[in-house]
């Protein structure tokens, strides 16, 4: 045996003593030392395995944690954790799972649509495709319904629930208590369905009467006008709003006058450059105003008089309109010129007059400008009022006051009772329209916000400004950042462009207005909760003061129903209803808000940013094609692979979304090296949470999914396929799910 270090002691035979025993002995004291050395080294290998396993997958062990993550026991956890229960884990089910479409969503839509770049392109594909739907249908519908649904309507729902939940005793003019008022008396459909037209007929009384019913005061024409365009926000003649021009460097706002949005329904003839009548759509709609006539009292030996005076004046108006894209090529878009020349080129329309009450109390005066889309028809309008005015009694003022009280009745006809609105529909339907109709809390909440958007997006900010927020913007976007730098670019100079654009950029949430400031705007608005119909009135007044904030320079963007960033200057500006359940909250595990609103954030980053970037890099075309191979090789086998081709449309959709997701997950992992901390879900941790959260939203069709030939949930086998961050390996009975690539 060899002699131990020279720091070690040597053993040797004492004087006298036999050698037999001294080798013995020796023996035993080397065994001895081995056994501690065994034993210390099996000890440290022990501790470090147990530090990794308690460590997300893809972090270095020093910025790691010995202990295993807390659970998270807060109100808002326990709901997340209550939908996550009947969530399908996608590593139980790796061989089904990641193969379903997104049920009759876009996607679905988008790849049956699709001509010769799905599976239903080629001769005998559609029944394959059919039998293996057949085989997945429960166990996808069982899954899907389990998802959550989408943006907007997280969005819509988390409103919905601010104004339906009491905060203690709030005096009822208590700035969110008028919201809240607004929003209950639009849901009291027993309330609307009593009072029935007679809201409304008490309005034509107070402007003035209507011939149609018998009493009219004959109130002149252009005071009238003035009356529905200023106090109730109806423009029968034409269309009045406030907008910058394109054409000037110095951001200006304009007061902007166009053709109206017409009820009769029009087509545009090309050879003789005129909209007429389309002769299919007017029996239903000449069906419909009838209808509204009737709903509102007037007598039948007088009221297919009005209708036929009211169809034929609607066509002659509309005969100079035209489709915007031949307004565009005949240059009659943001056409300049003074409210004094507008008055001799259209002398019939008081327009001084009419502007003043629309914008009341902001001064106008006959030397502002204003644009014009489209002068030939402004001039055609007060031509035929001029002419209509000047004929007999019979066809005389008669026909322009019915015109105007059914302009007021479309304005005012969402306040009214169910008959009035099921007529309208009627009508859409007949057009062709075949959307659902969509429930009421829905139209009330954006009835709520059109008039009361300021003082919502306030109440939502409240509930939605956290500092988990500002970090979750600041790590996504720095993630955003250092994946467009590995991009492969066609030259240095489209890549220096690029990121020098997207580092001058700010991340910022929208702006919001103070409570003085609220205050002083909503003060004067009065909410009745039993009455709807006045509520609706008080929006329209509302709605004046928001137009005429768009003057102002220092106007703030307060879409409360915004659910994706938007560029505004050399700001991206994050609207604070991103930030609410069930896609976020301060105290949610950091994995569960990285993984689904996290993804979806980088996703509109990625199409806000680079809209082009097909044209400027490689990247799009090479790694969708790579993550397209991988889906045809387990769905349809290796000799399939080269048998379907993707769109670059279709590529670049493919390529946005893996690497958005790859983009949240970096900076979840970025989060996680700045805190070293995380909590759990359902003992779910980390990497493991962080994908289950991804597959619970990645079926929400908004903006983009119609463009994703298989479901995004599938880019979790991809991603596992391609690095080491999952918590195991996705494998099958018979096959693993994916062979390990390169995408």
């Amino acid at each position: 045996m060899q002699s131990m270090t020279t720091e070690e002691t040597p053993i040797t035979a004492q004087p006298g003593e036999p050698k037999a025993f001294a080798r013995t002995k020796r023996v035993k004291v080397v065994l001895v030392l081995l056994g501690v050395f065994l034993f210390a080294m099996a000890t440290g290998l022990g501790l470090h395995s147990l530090r990794n396993w308690n460590s997300p997958p893809g972090l270095p062990s020093s910025a790691n944690s010995r202990a295993a993550p807390l659970p998270c026991h807060s109100s808002a956890c326990l709901d997340a954790a209550t939908r996550l229960s009947v969530a399908v884990d996608p590593f139980s089910q790796p061989c089904d799972y990641f193969l379903f479409t997104c049920g009759s969503s876009g996607a679905t839509r988008g790849r049956q649509r699709g001509k010769g770049t799905g599976h239903l392109s080629t001769s005998g594909e559609g029944e394959r495709t059919t039998r293996r739907e057949d085989r997945r249908r429960k166990t996808e519908n069982d899954t899907l319904a389990d998802r959550l649904p989408d943006r907007q309507t997280l969005l819509l729902q988390s409103i919905k629930n601010i104004l339906e939940t009491a905060v203690g005793l709030r005096p009822p003019d208590h700035l969110e208590e008028k919201a809240r008022q607004f929003y209950r008396s639009c849901m009291d459909k027993d309330s609307i369905e009593s009072r029935g037209s007679e809201p409304f007929l008490k309005l034509i009384q107070q402007l003035g009467g209507w011939s149609a019913l018998g009493w009219w005061n004959r109130t002149d024409f252009n005071s009238t006008l003035a009356l529905l365009m200023g106090q109730y926000g109806t423009f029968p003649f034409f269309s009045v709003y406030v907008g910058r021009d394109p054409n000037q460097p110095h951001n200006t706002s304009y007061i902007q006058i166009d053709q109206p949005h017409f009820q009769i329904p029009t087509e545009w003839d090309t050879q003789s450059q005129t909209s007429k009548a389309n002769t299919v759509s007017l029996r239903p709609f000449l069906f419909s105003s009838l209808q509204y006539l009737t709903l509102l009292g007037v007598p039948s030996m007088t009221r297919l008089m009005h209708n036929g005076l009211y169809i034929a004046l609607s066509s002659e108006l509309a005969k100079e309109s035209s489709p915007l894209h031949h307004r565009l090529q005949t240059n009659r878009l943001y056409q300049k010129v003074t409210i004094r020349a507008l008055q001799t080129l259209a002398p019939v329309i008081d327009w001084l007059g009419c502007l003043e009450a629309t914008f009341h109390p902001l001064p106008i005066s006959k030397s502002d400008y204003v644009l014009l889309h489209n002068l030939p028809y402004i001039i055609h309008m007060s031509d035929t009022i001029s002419k209509w005015l000047l004929r007999k009694e019979m066809m005389g003022r008669v026909p322009i006051q019915t015109y105007m009280i059914l302009s007021l009745l479309q304005t005012l006809l969402p306040a009214l009772d169910s008959r009035f609105r099921q007529t309208q529909r009627n009508l859409s339907v007949a057009l062709g329209n075949m959307e659902e109709e969509e429930p009421r809390w829905k139209h009330c909440i954006r009835r709520t916000e059109r008039g009361f958007d300021q003082l919502l997006s306030h109440m939502v900010r409240d509930r939605a400004a956290h500092e988990e927020a500002d970090e979750l913007v600041r790590n996504l976007y720095s993630s955003v950042q250092s994946k467009l730098a590995d991009l492969t670019w066609q030259d240095e100079d489209s890549r220096n462009s690029v990121l020098k654009r997207v580092k001058s950029l700010t991340p910022r949430f929208m702006a919001h207005i103070d409570k003085e400031t609220l205050a002083q705007l909503y003060s004067e608005v009065v909410i009745s909760e039993d009455s709807y119909f006045s509520n609706y009135l008080q929006s329209l007044l509302l709605e004046r003061k928001r137009r005429n904030q768009l003057f102002s320079h220092q106007h703030l963007q307060s879409d409360v129903l915004s659910v994706t960033p938007l560029l505004s200057g050399r700001n991206i500006i994050f609207p604070t209803g991103m930030f609410l359940p069930p896609l976020f909250h301060p105290s949610y595990p950091r994995a569960l808000n990285y993984g689904g609103l996290g993804f979806m954030m980088a996703k509109d980053l990625l199409h806000l940013l680079l809209p082009d970037i097909h044209t400027q890099s490689g990247s799009p075309e090479s790694v969708g094609g790579c993550v397209w191979s991988q889906y045809i090789s387990v769905t349809e086998g290796p000799g399939r692979m080269g048998a379907f081709s993707l769109s670059p449309s279709q590529k670049l959709e493919v390529w946005v979304q893996y690497t958005a997701l790859q983009g949240a997950l970096q900076a979840y992992q970025n989060s996680l090296q700045q805190h070293q901390s995380d909590t759990s879900l359902l003992d779910f941790v980390h990497t493991h949470l962080f994908l289950i959260s991804f597959t619970q939203i990645s079926c929400d069709p908004y903006p983009y999914s119609q463009l994703m030939t298989f479901e995004p949930s599938f880019l979790v086998s991809v991603i596992c396929a391609n690095s080491d961050v999952c918590p195991s390996r996705m494998t099958c009975r018979k096959k693993t799910l994916l062979e390990p690539g390169s995408c």
